[in-house]
């Protein structure tokens, strides 16, 4: 790696709900620079989520997070001309990163409604421990516990 690795940039808590991990997760949602369509999207479904649950949006998110995040998944690795599905933990910002990813993911596969509709619904799955992002975490569990046997590779990793 040539030079210094660029210094890590501090994120400002978003207007409404001063959150942190929300700001972030509004820069996931953004496609090709807008922001503001991001933030009203992200918004509008967090209004959404205080309609239909009655509860406070940031704790329904925040519970959404919990449960998509991932504890363990799997890198391959090549060990003696074989590639190896050697499970590893994941470190705290991957877990935030994948599960941003694929809440939103799950979102924009469903058809038919508005972006905002389509998040908010699927945040609230999510907080239930159901839907499409939860799955998704499940599978990637399910993937490391079936390659346990390859887990002493893992210590060898980068």
């Amino acid at each position: 790696m040539r030079g210094k690795q660029a210094p890590k940039r501090k994120i400002l808590p978003d207007p409404a709900y001063q959150s942190v991990v929300l700001a972030k997760f509004v820069n996931y949602v953004m496609e090709q620079g807008k922001k503001s369509t991001a933030l009203t999207i992200v918004y509008k479904a967090m209004e959404s989520l205080k309609k239909k649950t009655g509860l406070n949006p940031l704790d329904v998110f925040e519970e959404a997070l919990k449960n998509v995040m991932p504890l363990i998944e799997v890198r391959g690795r090549r060990i003696g001309g074989a590639n190896y599905q050697v499970p590893i933990p994941v470190r705290g910002e991957r877990r935030y990163a994948l599960a941003f990813r694929w809440i939103i993911g799950a979102a924009r596969n469903k058809k038919g409604r508005p972006m905002a509709e389509k998040l908010a619904s699927e945040l609230l799955n999510a907080s239930n421990k159901e839907g499409d992002a939860v799955k998704k975490k499940n599978d990637v569990h399910r993937m490391a516990e079936a390659n346990r046997a390859f887990a002493h590779f893992a210590r060898f990793s980068r």
